[in-house]
């Protein structure tokens, strides 16, 4: 709390000092790496949509509606979607706690 009243005091007062406080990164690396991990599911989720027999006018092909492509493929990507929020909303930073 402390730090947060020198920031606003600092910034009242006209003083742009480059502190630990107004100079860190807003993420770390696990912030990333599960950031990343939530891009892989998200890709694995529409590879798992994509795919099919041949379309033509004549011919109707029912894989369309198969029970990858209807159910498990949006939960894999909806899913790769909740580790994205995770790792934007999660902070990993143990140094610093108060």
């Amino acid at each position: 709390m402390w730090r947060m009243q020198n920031f606003f005091k600092n910034i009242v007062a006209g003083k742009a000092e480059a502190n630990e406080t107004n100079m860190r990164m807003p993420f770390s690396w696990k912030n990333y790496a599960l950031m990343g991990a939530g891009v892989v599911v998200i890709v694995i989720g529409f590879m798992l949509m994509v795919g099919g027999g041949e379309h033509t006018v004549t011919e109707f092909d029912a894989s369309i509606y198969s029970v990858r492509r209807i159910t498990i493929a949006p939960i894999v990507v909806i899913l790769g979607f909740v580790v994205e929020i995770v790792a934007i909303m999660l902070r990993f930073d143990t140094k610093n706690k108060e």
